[in-house]
């Protein structure tokens, strides 16, 4: 049998390492030295590929990962599959690069270790991933997946993505020219790839630059213009700005915006002109140009960032609704990111039209909303989120509840309140975490209120022990005070119940890190009951040794 080859067999005991290290991280807490460990040692693996071939890039199958046409990993089960961890969210190809420091990787792993089955994480892969934004990993995604049956029209983005000329279409286009001289005696010579990339970099060259000088010579007609003639200049301008846009010149039309902006604020510019430029800006903001650029950010690397976020610093608060409505219609998570930090930078200056796109009917968008909501933390958003508690998508409801508990104050707790009676056990555990990000000591007075209630006993494990663990936020006293009652309390009735609840304070108090629950510890620790005794260890080790 024909060995594999050097990297063939680097990848495979890469992927081993990530698959330990994944277990690893679910088991033990960051603060472990045997964390620490097994990412040191999928870091070395790592290490090792990257010094030898510089990339990793793994095409992703179902039940398979494969490096070219090799398989380097195969897991035909369902359970702690690695390839259709990443395929069923979408990921189709991912790679890893040379360079890459084990922070980035650490935080990789962490995604990696989540337990979608059994944690209440309110994100999928791909948008963890995303929040990441990772230096030296990438990976591609068939965004099909994530629309969820959504009715994108695909096949119409596919084909703006494929319009450009391709280099085999421009080489061909530029022999076609040199067969249509009539000198019948010249010799063709055949063009090489580096003479096709020299020619394609001249004519972008001459079109920019000639671009460049019909904007100075506009500019220059304003200056000497009578007032009769500023609005036929300043459409031509506009023209300028949409021809620009069109053809994926976005530096252009900045620089007609720029001198625009400059002249409007000259004190020795009359005023009639200046009224007649203040048109750019809208003109710029309109739904025409928003969508094309739309298109542009879809296609991948045709708009430069450093000029988009310029051309989003002219933009007027009339682009929130175009950009809202585009947003809707992106395929890849870079244009989708690209669009909602524009939306959250105009968004300040209009929040109502903005909230607007919470009627949207599609759930990812107003989720994406919600988001962008969530980035601006104005108080004013508070009703708005109200409002949109009532989604009937839980993804939504969830995204509330978080952008909720980051806003804080007094007016979030009610709505967040009633969502701890929600019949989804995923929303009631949502708006637990909520509770603990406002932080207040009206959400603190919330949660006590309702884990001495009567309902509470009857909850599940898991649900009560989220209730202590956002308890455990507020290392004051009165909720030191609270847990130790708790642990210490014995009952005759319900008692298995009874000695869940004792757990999940045990749990809390570790949490708190307070050495004067030792004695309490130690004590419960002895327990004949082997779930009290189990959770009082840990949260002694916890205290003792950090872990």
């Amino acid at each position: 049998m024909e060995q594999p080859s050097e990297d063939i067999k680097l990848a495979k005991e890469v992927l081993n390492s990530f698959t330990k290290t994944k277990k690893t991280l679910r088991m033990y807490p960051s603060n472990n030295p045997l964390y620490a460990k097994a990412v040191e040692d999928a870091y070395k693996k790592l290490s090792e590929f990257l010094d030898y071939r510089k990339e990793l890039k793994l095409r992703i199958k179902q039940n398979e990962l494969l490096v070219g046409a090799d398989v380097v990993y195969h897991n035909p089960g369902k359970d702690d599959n690695l390839a259709l961890f990443f395929f069923k969210d979408g990921m189709r190809e991912m790679s890893f690069s040379n360079g890459i420091q084990p922070e980035e990787l650490q935080a990789f792993l962490e995604v990696l270790a989540f337990d979608f089955e059994r944690e209440d994480v309110e994100e999928d892969v791909v948008t963890l991933l995303w929040q990441k934004d990772f230096k030296h990993i990438k990976y591609i995604v068939d965004d099909t997946v994530l629309t969820e049956d959504e009715q994108y029209e695909q096949e119409a983005v596919r084909h703006v993505k494929e319009a450009g000329v391709s280099d085999d279409g421009l080489k061909k286009a530029y022999e076609d020219a040199i067969s249509a001289e009539e000198e019948k005696d010249v010799t063709l010579v055949p063009i090489t790839d580096k003479d096709l990339k020299q020619l394609t970099v001249y004519i972008e060259r001459d079109a920019y630059d000639r671009k460049e000088k019909l904007i100075e010579m506009l500019y220059e007609m304003l200056y000497q213009a009578e007032p009769a003639e500023f609005e036929g200049i300043v459409d031509l301008l506009n023209d300028a700005v949409r021809f620009s846009v069109t053809h994926g010149d976005i530096a252009s039309a900045v620089s007609v915006m720029k001198r625009a902006r400059d002249l409007t604020g000259s004190p020795s510019a009359p005023e009639e002109l200046k009224r007649h430029l203040n048109a750019v800006f809208p003109h710029a903001s309109s739904h025409e140009l928003i969508k094309i650029i739309g298109e542009l950010l879809d296609a991948g690397d045709v708009i430069n960032e450093t000029s988009f976020q310029e051309y989003i610093g002219f933009l007027t608060k009339d682009a929130i609704t175009p950009l809202m409505s585009v947003l809707g219609e992106l395929k890849s998570i870079g244009a989708r990111k690209a669009v909602i930090a524009a939306l959250v930078s105009l968004g300040r200056k209009d929040i109502a039209t903005l909230a607007g796109g919470l009627k949207d009917e599609r759930w990812y968008v107003v989720r994406n909303i919600i988001y962008i909501l969530r980035m601006i933390g104005d108080k004013k958003i508070g009703d708005h989120l109200t409002k949109a508690l009532k989604h009937p998508d839980l993804r939504v409801r969830k995204e509330v509840l978080t952008a909720m508990g980051e806003l804080g104050g007094p007016a979030v707790i009610p709505p967040i309140k009633e969502s701890l009676d929600d019949p989804e056990a995923s929303i009631r555990v949502s708006a637990v975490r909520a509770l603990a990000r406002a932080g207040s000591d009206l959400a603190r007075r919330t949660l006590l209120e309702r884990i001495t209630g009567k309902v509470f006993l009857d909850a599940e494990f898991s649900e009560k022990k989220e209730y202590f663990e956002a308890l455990s936020r507020w290392k004051e006293d009165d909720v030191f005070g609270f847990l130790m009652g708790v642990v210490k309390k014995t009952h005759l009735f319900k008692k298995a119940k009874h000695d869940e609840v004792r757990a999940c304070a045990a749990y809390g108090l570790g949490l708190l890190g307070n050495k004067d629950s030792l004695p309490a510890l130690y004590k419960l620790r002895e327990s004949k009951n082997k779930f009290l005794s189990e959770y009082a260890y840990s949260a002694i080790r916890r205290i003792e040794y950090g872990r």
